[in-house]
């Protein structure tokens, strides 16, 4: 698998990391930045995984920032991107099975760099569970197509599955 990695500075060490983990996990790694320490604007690397992952130049997208809040929100601004900032092992295998994030996120500041290792072996391992998840994905990407302003309120329904 081809996976594209990126952080800024507060982020450099935990991407080095994982970058190392994927390739010996046996994976293509793409590191499309930072290259170091020195302060640099996140949104730069979130827009480069993003974009290589919706553009198909990698299946999946690791980044990594101060919080994990900041790059999480850039790359989520490409189309097609579903990055998930994830904070504990259970969440990064949700956020695949239920989400199909093809991002994940973390903040270094705040996840230690064995969590963040674990919690992409997590994710990696586990698979979109499609069915009602899928239907909630077509319904991300139709707010992506006409950015929800023509969309009216949802009707309020009773659901059984609450999941």
């Amino acid at each position: 698998m081809i996976i594209a990695v990126g952080s800024d500075h507060r982020g450099f060490g935990h991407k080095e990391r994982l970058a190392a983990l994927l390739a010996r996990e046996g994976h293509t790694v793409v590191d499309l930045g930072c290259r170091g320490t020195a302060s640099v604007d996140y949104p730069d690397y979130a827009a480069a995984v993003g974009r290589a992952v919706a553009g198909g130049r990698a299946n999946l997208g690791v980044l990594v920032c101060g919080s994990g809040i900041g790059v999480s929100i850039a790359a989520n601004k490409v189309r097609g991107v579903r990055a998930a900032l994830c904070c504990n092992e259970e969440m990064a295998a949700a956020t695949r099975r239920h989400n199909d994030a093809n991002v994940i996120c973390f903040g270094a500041d705040h996840t230690p760099a064995e969590l963040a290792e674990r919690m992409v072996l997590r994710w990696l391992g586990a698979a979109f569970e499609g069915g009602r998840h899928a239907d909630r994905i077509r319904k991300i990407a139709d707010i992506e197509q006409d950015d929800g302003a023509a969309a009216p309120p949802p009707t309020p329904e009773p659901r059984g599955d609450q999941a």
